[in-house]
C-alpha cells in the first residue's frame, strides 16, 4: 500500500455557544478553511481533487444536506469535485481524516480534502411525527447535544445517560475526585494561555470575517472559549448532574462552533501540485465500550492501534486526547498508565479550554498534532477521542 500524507490545513477559531460564529451557517463555516487551503496551495486549484470528506455529528439542520458537498461548492472548488459527510459522532472529524488516508493508501485517490464542522449554536429543534392517527402528542427535541428520538429498546438495554452522566459514571467507577478534575481543567486553560501567548495557534487558524450592516466587518481570529480561572473559581462552580456529583461546566468541554480542513495526498501528488507532506498516516483503530462510560473509549482504541502497529506507548512523543470531560480524560490516562499532568499530552491545552465543536474536533486534533510533532522534534503523535454511545477512536501520525 502507498503512504498517505497530511500536507497541512486550517481551522476556524472555535466560537462559544451563541458567540461570534453563531450567525454563520454550518456549510458556510466549513467552506472557510477549504478556501484558506486553496489560497495557501495555489496548485490545488488545478489539482484533480478526488473528494471532500467532512465529519459532522448533528446533521439536523443547515448541515443536513451533505455539508461536505455544499462546503466544497461554496469554497470555490470545481463542481467536478465530489463530497461526502461522515458521522461517527464526536469522532467524525478524525474519521474523515482516516477515511481519506485509507483511500489514498489503496490507490483509489491521490488528493482529498478532509476535516469536519459543527455549528452547535445553530442546531435546530426538531419535531417528531405522531405515532398514530389523531394523536395530540407531538414531541419536540433540541438537537444541540445528545440523543433525540430515543429508542425504547436501547434504553431498556443500555439506559439513556446524558454526556455529563457518563462522565460521572467514569468518575465513580475509577475514583476520580472533583479536585483532580478541577486541577486537570486548570492545566488545560493554563497550557492554552501559554500556547496562545507563544502564537502557536496562528499557524492553523484562518480568521473569519463577518460583514456588518453598518461599519467595518468584524474579524474573529482567536478562540472564544478559553477562560482565565483558578482552582478556587473552579471549586465554586455548581455540579451539572446532581449535588453529589463532580462534573461542572468548568471541568467539561463546551458547546461550540468551528470547522477544520486538511489536505491529504500521496507522495506523487504532493510533489506534482506543490504540497508539503508534514506527517505520514501510520494507522488507526476504533473500539467499543459500554455506553454508560463512553469516555474511556480512547484507552482500548489506543491499545488496539499500538498493538497492531507494534509500537509502544512510550515511543509516542505527542498525544492529543480530546477532553470531553476532565473525568474521562483522567480515566483514559490512568488506564493507559500516563501521569495526570504528562507534559506531552495536550501540551497546548485541550477541549476544556478550546471547546469541542463535535464534528470538527478530531480534524483539529490531527492538525494540532501535526504542528506539535515538528515543534518538539518527535516521531509519533497519537490522536484519540471518546465517542458518544460508547466508542473510542485513535490514529497515529509520523513526522516526515
Amino acid at each position: 500500500m502507498r503512504d498517505a500524507f497530511l500536507c497541512g490545513g486550517f481551522r476556524t477559531p472555535i466560537g462559544r455557544f451563541g458567540g461570534g460564529l453563531s450567525m454563520v451557517r454550518a456549510d458556510d463555516l466549513a467552506a472557510l478553511p477549504i478556501t484558506a487551503l486553496l489560497k495557501q496551495y495555489p496548485g490545488l486549484k488545478d489539482a484533480p481533487i478526488d473528494d471532500v470528506i467532512l465529519g459532522c455529528a448533528n446533521q439536523a439542520g443547515e448541515d443536513g444536506r451533505n455539508v461536505a458537498r455544499m462546503a466544497g461548492l461554496l469554497s470555490g472548488l470545481s463542481q467536478e469535485v465530489p463530497g461526502i459527510t461522515v458521522n461517527r459522532l464526536c469522532g467524525s472529524g478524525l474519521e474523515a481524516v482516516i477515511q481519506a488516508c485509507r483511500a489514498i493508501q489503496t490507490g483509489e485517490a491521490d488528493i482529498i480534502i478532509a476535516g469536519g464542522v459543527e455549528a452547535m449554536s445553530r442546531a435546530p429543534f426538531v419535531m417528531g411525527k405522531a405515532d398514530n392517527a389523531f394523536s395530540r402528542n407531538i414531541p419536540l427535541y433540541d438537537t444541540t447535544l445528545g440523543p433525540r428520538f430515543p429508542n425504547d429498546k436501547m434504553i431498556e438495554l443500555y439506559g439513556s445517560p446524558t454526556m455529563p452522566e457518563t462522565a460521572e459514571n467514569v468518575a465513580a467507577d475509577y475514583q476520580i475526585s472533583r479536585e483532580d478534575q478541577d486541577a486537570f481543567a486548570l492545566r488545560s486553560q493554563q497550557r492554552y494561555a501559554r500556547a496562545q501567548e507563544a502564537k502557536r495557534f496562528e499557524r492553523e487558524i484562518c480568521p473569519v470575517t463577518l460583514p456588518q450592516r453598518k461599519g467595518e466587518p468584524v474579524v474573529i481570529s482567536r478562540d472564544e472559549h478559553p477562560r482565565t480561572t483558578s482552582l478556587d473559581k473552579l471549586a465554586a462552580l455548581r455540579t451539572i448532574v446532581n449535588d453529589e456529583g463532580t462534573v461542572t461546566a468548568g471541568n467539561a468541554s463546551g458547546i461550540n462552533d468551528g470547522a477544520a480542513a486538511l489536505v491529504i495526498a500521496s507522495s506523487e501528488a504532493a510533489a506534482r501540485y506543490g504540497l508539503n507532506p508534514q506527517t505520514r498516516y501510520a494507522g488507526a483503530a476504533v473500539a467499543g465500550v459500554a455506553p454508560r462510560v463512553m469516555g474511556i473509549g480512547p484507552a482500548p482504541a489506543t491499545e488496539k492501534l499500538l498493538s497492531r502497529l507494534d509500537i509502544k506507548l512510550t515511543d509516542v512523543g505527542v498525544i492529543e486526547l480530546n477532553e470531553a470531560f476532565a473525568a474521562q480524560a483522567l480515566g483514559v490516562l490512568r488506564l493507559l498508565g500516563i501521569p495526570d499532568d504528562a507534559g506531552h499530552v495536550n501540551p497546548n491545552g485541550g477541549a476544556i479550554a478550546l471547546g469541542h465543536p463535535l464534528g470538527m474536533s478530531g480534524a483539529r486534533l490531527a492538525l494540532t498534532a501535526t504542528h506539535e510533532l515538528h515543534e518538539r522534534g518527535e516521531r509519533y503523535a497519537l490522536v484519540t477521542m471518546c465517542i458518544g454511545v460508547g466508542q473510542g477512536i485513535a490514529a497515529l501520525l509520523e513526522a516526515v
